[in-house]
């Protein structure tokens, strides 16, 4: 049965990725209210193309590993009630003559059906998987994952794909056919132009077109890549400005010169390397470092998303019972997402950002503040994200909004703009804050400035719902003279509470902007009950 003919009914779906080199587990909970909650993220190293690439056969004990794992794996996403298994294999069954053997005795060991995918499907789900994470806008990127036995490219921007490619150059392919089993030393100079040049001549056909087109961004996903920018990480000092979560070419090159003349075992003594990585790391930077080199990319972005995550993007987008995918931007969905996930009140939720977008709006017009459409942005998610610390706790709830949002997978923010939000949502009630606060160090001068005018805006409007009944249709700030600054209330019926609320806000309004805050309200006439 497809996805979209299943009801929305609190269902579990596990996601599974046969790589050439690890497993991966993703355990889903659909909700009826159109959110989904993962219950379960695991992965463990099989070695799965260990010793296949020459004579392209699964060995005995790598088949024997994958079951095991694959088993543990769906044992423990029926613990979940899991009803429905999604799972792939890539690079290391595709090109194995035995891929029939593993696939049979998956099935009857494990319970689990494998669909084994070609290169091209595994580039667009590795596309799907990073872009719908990321919050692209209008521009281009290229995704790059090295894999075991393959390297996937693709390129393309928020919604579509330009391209799709997929090469035989994979970490533990290109170990296999560059160096021996019982190869522990330094890799030459020598040795590893030769693993370049191999590299240039998979990528010889595709590299004019991937050259055409437009790429503003980079994206690297895998662990080969994740684990390099982690060592790039450790190195002090760094030889770049590039962020943490970023990997400049530049730092790549001093990783590799650092690695080559190493043995294996002092490989695996390196800051920041996954020691089970240093026997096939060489090979994956190599392959890292001749797309970069050919592609003129001076810096990638790391990415923990991937496969898995395409495969869910790629399920959630054939339901019709999940029109979030397809409609909204990945930071839409993400907000609302969380929120649903902690069972808000969407409708108080809603009420609330409308009137503070208000507030922002006009306070831009009459000169309080000259912020743009991104500030405004952080406002309305946070404003719609303000009560799930309800979730935990209505006591302290501004302090649980703050942690949930803080230690959220939001995608598509960074950490500044994730910082900003939680920190606009803390202060929605009880003490505002101050320009003294030592609460907010992540932040710098600025950005404090910045959560403090908003947190007074999300402040006033929730206070004009206090009653959670919509009373409040719309409010604006309509001037400032010497008086203060005027705000007109449009409310209908008794909103005495909101009032109160507002009053108890002006103080702290009078110490951000310096004025008093002057209101009067004007009553809507209530339509007649026929």
């Amino acid at each position: 049965m497809s996805p979209d003919t299943l009801p929305v009914q609190c269902r579990v779906v596990s996601f599974i990725d046969i790589g050439t080199n690890s497993v991966r587990l993703l355990v889903v909970r659909f909700n009826p209210n159109h959110s989904f909650t993962v219950l379960s993220r695991q992965k463990q190293q099989v070695r799965l193309g260990e010793g296949e690439f020459e004579e392209e056969e699964i060995l005995p004990a790598a088949m024997d590993r994958a079951v095991m794992v694959c088993r543990q794996f769906t044992d423990l996403a029926r613990t979940f009630s899991c009803e429905e298994f999604v799972a792939v294999a890539t690079a290391a069954l595709r090109d194995a003559v035995n891929k029939n053997d593993l696939l049979n005795r998956l099935r009857h060991e494990a319970r689990l059906d494998v669909r084994v995918i070609s290169g091209r499907e595994e580039a667009r789900l590795i596309y799907l998987g990073i872009a719908s994470g990321m919050h692209l806008s209008d521009k281009n990127a290229v995704f790059i994952d090295i894999g075991g036995g393959s390297t996937e490219i693709a390129i393309g921007g928020a919604r579509q794909y330009d391209y799709l490619g997929s090469f035989n150059l994979g970490a533990i392919r290109l170990t296999n056919q560059y160096f021996s089993a019982t190869h522990t030393g330094p890799v030459s100079p020598e040795h590893y132009r030769k693993i370049q040049q191999h590299v240039r001549n998979a990528l010889v056909t595709d590299l004019p077109k991937l050259r055409k087109l437009r790429r503003d961004l980079a994206f690297g996903s895998s662990g080969t890549i994740t684990n390099l920018a982690e060592m790039a990480a450790r190195m002090q000092p760094r030889t770049d400005g590039c962020r943490k979560e970023e990997l400049s070419y530049r730092d790549l090159r001093k990783i590799i010169d650092t690695l080559c003349p190493l043995s294996l075992e002092e490989r695996k003594r390196v800051p920041g390397i996954n020691p089970e990585r240093a026997d096939i790391i060489v090979a994956g930077a190599a392959i890292l470092d001749t797309v970069m080199k050919e592609l003129g990319i001076s810096c990638i972005r790391i990415s923990s998303r991937g496969l898995q995550d395409g495969l869910l993007a790629d399920y959630l987008s054939r339901m019709d019972e999940f029109p979030l995918f397809g409609e909204l931007s990945v930071r839409q969905r993400s907000v609302l997402q969380l929120g649903r996930s902690c069972g808000i009140n969407e409708a108080h939720a809603r009420t609330v950002s409308t009137l503070a977008l208000e507030l922002f709006d006009s306070a831009k017009r009459i000169g309080l503040h000259q912020y743009s459409e991104r500030e405004r942005e952080l406002l309305e998610y946070a404003t719609f994200l303000h009560d799930v610390g309800s979730f935990i706790s209505y006591t302290n709830h501004h302090a649980h909004s703050f942690y949930i949002i803080s230690n959220a997978e939001l995608l598509g923010f960074d950490h500044k703009e994730i910082a900003t939000i939680a920190n606009i949502a803390r202060f929605h009630r009880k003490k505002a804050p101050r320009r003294k606060t030592v609460e907010m160090p992540e932040l710098d001068a600025k950005e404090q400035d910045l959560v403090r005018i908003l947190s007074t805006f999300l402040r006033l409007a929730e206070s004009l719902d206090r009653s959670h009944a919509a009373l409040v249709h719309h409010v604006r700030f309509t001037r400032a003279d010497k008086t203060g600054i005027h705000m007109n209330i449009i409310a209908r019926g008794d909103c005495q509470l909101e009032l109160w609320g507002v009053e108890g806000e002006r103080k702290a309004f009078a110490r951000i902007f310096k004025k008093d805050l002057v209101f009067d309200l004007q009553k809507e006439a209530l339509e007649p009950i026929l």
